[in-house]
């Protein structure tokens, strides 16, 4: 496989193949485009078909010499995930960054919620982030690489109405800790992003179903101490620090970026 190098200037992740799970839409897409930006060789993986490529399309306008690939793959099927992988060792035969960024959300009270929900929410969440990484394990080079998991601030403050997700996020953490012993001396670092209230689809969607979508917007944005919730951009830029050089002393760390938010209690 020849590793095209784009002449456009960026450096921070020349020649790297970089797998982002659920980069088809929201934290996801901004990571995967900011990686596009730093000259990565990008692949989206997503169980939204229509969405993941109409991503790839868009980021090859991004930086045209390195057009992003994307497999489809349901990240609850360890069959589908195996054959994913056989798929991209067709285009890359190694991988060098993994951000575990694919994530499921439902609000339901402890009384309401089914095995199903449970089952569907750490499936995707916690077991899927297992799966990929111990897939995608033996393509990592002997010089080491990065994977991030992106987890949230469930995993260490309560909110109402989110055990599956909580538990599966504080199990990322967890995961990211042990990961990051296990993996040190093959030279691959692991760390982890907890975002606080970003604007990507899924809170548009939950506000839709506020009574007061723009009391709950102005409410929630004042909350932060730094006078907004977080952009996806947010987020991207802190998972490229922590997939570049940048940060090659840093491994085992869970990085809050949520503008001040857990800082200090709110109602």
């Amino acid at each position: 496989m020849t590793f095209v190098n784009s002449s456009n200037g960026c450096s921070r992740l020349k020649g790297r193949v970089a797998l982002i799970s659920g980069g088809a839409h929201g934290i996801g897409r901004a990571i995967a485009e900011r990686f596009q930006r730093e000259c990565a060789h990008v692949v989206i993986v997503d169980c939204d078909v229509n969405q993941g490529e109409e991503t790839a399309r868009q980021l090859a306008k991004v930086n045209p010499d390195l057009p992003a690939k994307f497999i489809p793959v349901d990240l609850r099927d360890p069959v589908g995930i195996g054959k994913s992988i056989a798929n991209l060792t067709q285009i890359y035969p190694r991988v060098d960054i993994l951000v575990n960024n694919a994530g499921a959300e439902i609000e339901k009270s402890l009384q309401q919620l089914t095995v199903d929900d449970w089952d569907s929410i750490l499936e995707t969440n916690l077991r899927g982030a297992f799966l990929l990484t111990q897939a995608l394990l033996p393509l990592f080079p002997e010089s080491g690489g990065a994977i991030v998991n992106v987890s949230s601030i469930h995993a260490t403050h309560a909110f109402p109405n989110s055990i599956p997700y909580a538990c599966s996020k504080a199990g990322l953490v967890a995961l990211t800790r042990n990961l990051a012993l296990e993996l040190a001396p093959h030279r691959i670092r692991v760390n982890c992003i907890s975002p606080g209230y970003i604007d990507t689809r899924l809170w548009d969607e939950y506000l839709r179903h506020c009574e007061n979508p723009q009391a709950v917007a102005e409410q929630t944005t004042a909350f932060h101490p730094l006078g907004r919730r977080g952009a996806p951009a947010d987020i991207s830029n802190a998972a490229l620090f922590l997939a570049s050089e940048d940060s090659a002393f840093v491994t085992g760390t869970d990085l809050v970026v949520d503008g001040g938010l857990t800082l200090r209690a709110h109602p």
